[in-house]
């Protein structure tokens, strides 16, 4: 059984929607289903995808705010 893995542009997709795309890989890479050569993409497509998702939260846990004791918001 030979799969078609589809590059993806991941810039613009919501966090979720990756972290369910990577469930999907985890599934089929589980399910011993999967020839040895789409295992190989499966895998290649999943450690894209975990890099971009670690990417997007530093991004994100750089640009959240703190509210110190006075009310006035600084970066965290």
């Amino acid at each position: 059984m030979t799969e078609q893995i589809q590059k993806t542009d991941t810039q613009n997709r919501e966090i979720e929607e990756v972290f369910q795309e990577l469930d999907t890989i985890a599934e089929k890479l589980e399910s011993g289903d999967t020839s040895l050569e789409d295992s190989f993409r499966l895998y290649k497509k999943g450690m894209e995808l975990l890099k971009y998702c670690s990417d997007r939260l530093d991004t994100v846990e750089k640009k959240m705010l703190q509210m110190d004791e006075d009310g006035t918001l600084r970066e965290f």
